[in-house]
């Protein structure tokens, strides 16, 4: 059974806090439906969109998001829609949204090769000549610099990648490997698939949707606002940088140590669910400030810290409200104080330093 060698860094432990963090925050927000629908959809289509963009699609996210939106089911339809591309690129966007579809709609916690197959039939469905479509590669493959021309990493012989696979979905499914955080476990799912690179096309796709998959499935779907594939796609270099440092430690894929890949794995989930929480904080912020007074109330990124802060807590004394604003002095923290008063959203309890702030009911 293949067993993934890694550190637990002070960075990597940090981004999980973070991820800890922003989960909290996302899945306790009240947020209206028609919200948490503008949410996911901007979710999905950032995900196609990016998702494809890194493997050389050349279509605009206002393309992307046509497709996504209309449910074109082909070149045709894309053209109608007012989609001007090249049959591919359309493709690419349309399967994916299909692999999305299926990923949010799987349960349960046992992994297997067949779910993997299932993934791939769909990211590839009309790309890849009959045959090579939810199947393991039977050729031999090399990954390539795209400026240069030298093989970079050479993926294992076909005859190799069943075996591989099943060894990694063991640990999956092993007392072992369910023991792991799952932001690791999709971590280190995600290098293994791109590192064995099972298919002859699709495995970053495939390699990014299982990922995903094992996120929403043990308890890391966070309403499913976020889209990995953004962060990857805008910072290329560190993305394939990462995967290659890892593949190119050792010819063996159980003597690699994914430190360095699972590093960046981490931050890219940290930052996009740190964006996400701070969109859905201030969104909840409103909302909880409009039903108690029946208005929008205008609040500055300060302001709306405080609020948060008053919203867990209940109450807060100034030096709670230093520790939430801790870049800015007294001064600054008392008139951000004064202005929430002012606005009746708050009321001061006390008139000396021991004074305290509680919500206005």
């Amino acid at each position: 059974m293949y067993v993934p060698k890694y550190t637990i860094t002070t960075e990597i432990l940090k981004n999980i806090g973070w991820v800890e963090a922003a989960r909290e925050v996302i899945d306790n927000a009240p947020l209206v439906p028609a919200w948490e629908a503008k949410f996911r959809d901007e979710a999905r289509l950032k995900a196609a969109h990016y998702g494809t963009a890194l493997e050389g699609n050349d279509l605009t996210l206002g393309q992307a998001k046509l497709i996504m939106d209309r449910g074109v089911e082909s070149h045709e339809q894309a053209t109608e829609a007012g989609v001007v591309a090249k049959e591919r690129d359309v493709q690419e966007v349309i399967n994916y949204r299909k692999v999305l579809e299926l990923i949010e709609g799987l349960g349960g916690l046992e992994y297997t090769k067949e779910t993997l197959l299932s993934i791939h039939r769909l990211v590839v469905e009309k790309l890849v000549e009959e045959g090579q479509a939810g199947a393991f590669r039977q050729v031999q493959v090399v990954l390539r610099n795209s400026v240069t021309g030298e093989i970079g990493f050479r993926p294992p012989a076909a005859t190799e990648v069943a075996g591989l696979v099943e060894d990694f979905v063991s640990w999956l499914n092993s007392e072992k490997g369910r023991g792991e955080h799952p932001v690791l476990r999709a971590g280190v799912a995600h290098y293994v698939l791109a590192a064995v690179h099972p298919f002859v096309e699709g495995n970053g796709r495939t390699a990014r949707a299982f990922a995903t998959m094992i996120l929403y499935r043990e308890g890391y779907d966070i309403r499913r606002f976020f889209a990995l594939e953004e962060y990857f796609d805008k910072n290329a270099e560190e993305y394939f940088g990462s995967l290659m440092e890892v593949s190119n430690q050792s010819p063996v894929l159980a003597q690699r140590d994914l430190t360095a890949w699972l590093t960046v794995f981490t931050r890219a989930l940290a930052t996009e669910l740190t964006k996400i929480k701070d969109q859905v904080r201030e969104l909840s912020v409103d909302i909880k400030i409009k039903q108690r007074m029946g208005k929008q109330v205008a609040l500055t990124e300060r302001q709306m810290k405080l609020m948060e802060y008053l919203h867990s807590n209940g109450e807060m004394a100034m030096s709670e409200a230093k520790s939430v604003l801790s870049m800015v002095s007294e001064d600054t923290i008392l008139r951000e104080l004064k202005a929430l008063a002012e606005k009746g959203v708050i009321m001061k309890k006390g008139s000396t330093k021991a004074a305290r702030y509680v919500l206005k009911k």
